[in-house]
């Protein structure tokens, strides 16, 4: 028989997909991040959620071993800990909304995180990375185009992915529907421009998608489209090729999209709108790139007397 937490447990996570257009990915850990409370808490109804639950709870979580270092004593990240606490805050909220009796979402704090750093690479290494594919063949032109469209543009790697042929690439801009199923707006550098235009004339296929699998990759999976983690793959292999020793991810060419239009004097609601960051705090990392840089020209011209 379901008990009644699982029942509103469902119930929230129908919420977050149809109410919330939350992402299936987002459901799917949210269902896993609740799911690993219920079965710490072992309760049948929301009134049994306390103070001291969650509390056991966090401790619970702060001494579990983290994935594969058990070994080495490793706990769990106070970042991943908050995951956990996020997802249940949530749900507490759904309850209120719904006059059922529980503790209060703002009882549950997040731990304390250190500032998060970003992983950047310099405008030369990226100026490499983006000069990186050479040659004519399909896909080196396909490599070369996804290249330029993620710094002109700045999108995620899940949205690319999503991108097909009807798009009218020889515009300055397109919409695109991100997190959450938000739609905002991208624009297109004359570079990317160019470079998909390439590509697209060497295409003799008549797939939707934007970005396919070519050659040897076909023989992988009946899919055509490029998926993910095939796109991580390939920045990764210029990101070697350009001679950078750091590790370089679609997201770390998207952090350069933001670094480089704050840096060039753009405000950071605008950055925040073409990232499609719904909170401006999440945007704010990007200017302690930009203090850096004025502390630098302040050392440099300001007078010492």
């Amino acid at each position: 028989m379901v008990s009644e937490i699982d029942k509103l447990k469902r119930e929230f996570l129908e919420h977050l997909e149809i109410e919330k257009g939350s992402s299936l990915k987002t459901i799917e850990n949210y269902e896993r991040y609740l799911t690993r409370f219920f079965e710490f808490a072992k309760i049948k109804n929301a009134k049994e959620v306390t103070d001291e639950l969650v509390r056991n709870f966090r401790l619970y979580l702060n001494r579990q071993s983290a994935g594969n270092n058990r070994a080495t004593g490793a706990t769990l990240k106070k970042k991943t800990q908050n995951y956990y606490l996020i997802a249940l805050r949530g749900f507490l909220k759904y309850l209120t909304r719904r006059d059922i009796s529980s503790l209060p979402a703002d009882r549950i704090d997040l731990a304390k995180v250190s500032e998060r750093s970003l992983d950047l690479i310099s405008t030369q290494e990226l100026n490499r990375l983006l000069d990186a594919p050479k040659g004519n063949d399909i896909k080196t032109l396909r490599d070369r185009a996804i290249l330029q469209l993620f710094f002109s543009t700045g999108l995620r790697v899940s949205e690319l992915c999503s991108l097909t042929r009807d798009i009218d690439f020889k515009s300055d801009e397109f919409p695109i529907r991100g997190k959450g199923g938000k739609v905002r707006v991208v624009f297109i550098s004359d570079e990317a421009k160019k470079a998909i235009s390439e590509y697209l004339k060497s295409r003799k296929d008549m797939d939707d998608a934007l970005f396919i699998k070519v050659g040897v990759e076909k023989r992988t999976d009946k899919k055509e489209a490029l998926a993910r983690r095939s796109i991580e793959r390939i920045v990764k292999h210029y990101a070697i090729k350009a001679g950078i020793s750091k590790k370089v991810t679609p997201h770390v060419i998207r952090h350069s999209f933001a670094t480089d239009l704050l840096q060039n004097g753009a405000d950071i609601r605008s950055v925040q709108m073409m990232l499609g960051h719904s909170n401006i705090s999440t945007t704010q990392i990007y200017t302690h790139i930009t203090d850096k840089q004025l502390r630098e020209v302040h050392k440099k011209f300001h007078s010492k007397i």
